[in-house]
């Protein structure tokens, strides 16, 4: 889940490298919810070129703080 991963990422030291296409695919995810800034490969290219997560946003870093809120 890109929830999961977000949570899983949070401490990381960017730049990011991700290989896992499911790593990727959350990536994907949470760029488009604009939770993280992130070089993602093109769709369809053939390569497997890994995703690089640039950051995480204040919107996802916001999120995350939600999430800790609705956990406790």
């Amino acid at each position: 889940m890109p929830m999961d991963f977000l949570l899983r990422i949070e401490e990381a030291q960017f730049p990011l490298a991700v290989l896992e296409e499911a790593d990727i695919n959350c990536a994907a995810v949470l760029a488009a919810a604009n939770f993280i800034d992130a070089n993602l490969p093109v769709p369809g290219s053939g390569s497997k070129p890994p995703a690089v997560i640039l950051r995480i946003t204040p919107q996802g870093r916001a999120e995350l703080n939600r999430l800790r809120k609705q956990c406790t």
